[in-house]
């Protein structure tokens, strides 16, 4: 008899899961659409200021936009001999760079050569008690931005590469 009590089934249940389940998906559809929204960067809003529109200004006071970050790996590190008031030191140097756009990605990958060159010329001009600082080493790393976006520019006639940056840095 206890066994029966318990198989019972209750009118009206049906209705209660059907509001649930539709509760369920409507919740959802929204997170669905606040999600879809978040993820394109919300370019349909209005009032947006230009920074956060991803533009800058440039240099003559006219806007460009940027484009997605992308990362350059370079194919080998650079593996050199530097001048030290002490002895010679020997540095490797792996390099990754920081473009804008798939346009300056697709020229920067094309134009390896012409990097590679520019840096290796860069950084083998560097002193070993320069490379010892943080200091050294920042300057290094903007002393060869400055030079390859000056290469790029003579040959492609755009900038290209916003950074340059060190992945790894040994000096023995």
């Amino acid at each position: 008899m206890a066994a029966e009590k318990d198989l019972v089934i209750t009118e009206g249940g049906g209705k209660k899961k059907l509001l649930l389940i539709a509760g369920g998906a409507g919740l959802l559809v929204v997170i669905a659409i606040v999600a879809f929204f978040m993820l394109s960067g919300g370019s349909g809003q209005t009032g947006q200021s230009a920074g956060a529109d991803g533009a800058k200004a440039s240099a003559d006071g006219s806007t460009e936009a940027k484009g997605t970050a992308l990362y350059v790996p370079l194919p080998r590190p650079f593996v050199f001999n530097v001048p030290g008031a002490a002895r010679d030191r020997m540095v490797q140097i792996k390099v990754q760079l920081l473009v804008r756009g798939k346009n300056n990605e697709t020229l920067a990958m094309r134009h390896i050569p012409l990097i590679e060159g520019s840096l290796l010329s860069t950084f083998s001009s560097g002193n070993a008690d320069e490379l010892v600082t943080v200091a050294g080493r920042d300057a290094l790393k903007n002393k060869a931005l400055s030079d390859l976006q000056q290469a790029m520019i003579e040959v492609v006639g755009s900038v290209v590469v916003d950074e340059v940056l060190f992945t790894g840095f040994v000096m023995q």
